[in-house]
């Protein structure tokens, strides 16, 4: 007599993970085609064809995006090594300091960041905003980076060392690796800030989803608002889900 199948729950598993990957991203579609079907069946006047026609929001969403990563790229190259530097002991006597110059950004409005740099350096537009977004969102990664390497087990290292590791082979094999969940998860947090924060650049002259929205409000064409403000949501989730799949992938295995 044959025995019964017996079920796969990796295979069950990796459904299940396929199927929240996706269903995020589905209902998100069926909202902006419902954004789609709403602005489409209005008679708009010529200020809001103009700012709502295909051409236009796919240059405010390149400009966006644009925005949000080149300024997460720039935090990363930033942070992470310097986070790595502060919790090698001949930085403890400044580890203090650097913690509270970042901390700068996080704690001046957003706003006013980008108007301050603005006026400080004479400069609009792209990089101005780049510059703001980084001074903003690099605390994330730092203490992230800090965190993740400060709660590696003392015993782990002491054992590297006993095989023969080099400090610096200390920190590539072991160090890195067991802190790049938390690591992920400060540069998440910080993907998600810019890509909200980019919104203001539209302030600066630097472009973006803001754009719909400030011309909207100055314009009293609230329908323009509606949309800048529901593609910018839109954006934000998708972009904070993606990140969550490429953390859950790049998550060293058995963490």
């Amino acid at each position: 007599m044959s025995r019964p199948p017996v079920p796969d729950p990796a295979g069950g598993r990796g459904q299940q993970r396929w199927v929240g990957w996706l269903a995020l991203p589905g209902i998100l579609a069926l909202v902006c085609l419902g954004l789609w079907l709403y602005v489409s069946n209005r008679e708009l006047d010529s200020i809001e064809a103009r700012s709502l026609n295909a051409e236009t929001i796919r240059e405010t969403l390149l400009r966006h995006l644009s925005l949000t990563a080149v300024s997460t790229v720039l935090v990363v190259v930033i942070a992470v090594p310097l986070g790595i530097l502060l919790t090698r002991p001949f930085t403890r006597r400044i580890r203090g300091t650097l913690l509270t110059i970042a901390n700068i950004g996080q704690a001046v409005p957003t706003i006013g960041l980008l108007a301050l740099l603005a006026v400080a350096f004479f400069f609009l537009g792209f990089w101005a905003a780049i510059v703001g977004l980084v001074v903003y969102a690099v605390l994330p990664v730092l203490r992230n980076t800090m965190v993740g390497l400060e709660e590696v087990d003392a015993a782990v290292l002491e054992a590297g060392r006993g095989m023969g590791l080099s400090t610096g082979q200390v920190l590539r094999r072991l160090e890195l690796p067991l802190a790049v969940p938390v690591i992920l998860a400060g540069i998440r947090t910080a993907l998600v800030i810019n890509v909200g924060t980019a919104t203001l650049a539209a302030y600066i002259n630097a472009g973006g989803l803001g754009t719909l929205i400030v011309a909207g409000f100055s314009t009293n064409r609230i329908l323009v608002s509606l949309t800048g403000a529901v593609l910018s949501a839109v954006l934000a989730l998708l972009v904070d889900h993606l990140a969550g799949i490429a953390e859950d992938l790049l998550k060293p295995k058995g963490l």
